[in-house]
């Protein structure tokens, strides 16, 4: 019975995403091209499927981490954000990613849920809102390849830059935003990625 919920879970997975659009949709979520993704094709597929294979095996587990858990998979390396409401279920969820078949590291951001504030859920959505927009105006930063989450005023940004002028950049333009108590970066290079488009 496990199988079969498995494979609805993950056939439903699978359906959402390509309800999107297939030619802005990749590893990233909506709205990243995946010609401006320095990744080869096979990669974008392998990590397709790792995501969607993690996400699955997630819902399985509890369905609200459909909802609550952000995974995110680039060149084999797991990037998990959201929030729980105990540390056991931040551990298991960091085992279960590092059991993935194909994971080569897991940056676990899962952030231990605290009273929920209206305050401070609108000064993170403020802050995430700025940077995206910083980003997109920033002649030196392609913003499609790059995710941010603001968790309690802590910026969590992931993507693969070009160079180090890039990251450089992204960097500088999360830390100019008022309100930021932390950037967490984990932004790759095209040079670390272990397949790169020709």
């Amino acid at each position: 019975m496990k199988i079969i919920n498995f494979f609805i879970i993950l056939f439903f997975l699978i359906l959402l995403n390509s309800c999107i659009g297939s030619s802005t949709s990749g590893v990233f979520g909506s709205g990243v091209s995946i010609a401006l993704d320095p990744r080869t094709l096979g990669t974008q597929i392998d990590d397709s499927i790792m995501q969607k294979h993690l996400q699955a095996r997630l819902a399985l587990m509890d369905k609200k981490y459909l909802i609550k858990i952000s995974v995110k998979v680039l060149d084999g390396r797991i990037f998990l954000n959201g929030k729980v409401n105990k540390p056991e279920e931040k551990l298991k969820i960091t085992k279960m990613a590092w059991e993935t078949k194909g994971a080569r590291s897991v940056k676990n951001n899962i952030a231990i849920k605290q009273k929920f504030s209206l305050k401070n859920s609108t000064i993170d959505l403020l802050i995430t809102s700025q940077l995206k927009t910083a980003l997109i105006i920033n002649k030196n930063v392609k913003a499609a390849n790059f995710n941010i989450n603001t968790i309690n005023q802590k910026i969590y940004i992931f993507g693969i830059a070009h160079d180090k002028k890039e990251k450089k950049e992204i960097i500088q333009e999360a830390k100019q935003i008022v309100d930021v108590k932390e950037v967490v970066t984990s932004i790759l290079m095209v040079s670390d990625l272990s397949r790169q488009k020709e």
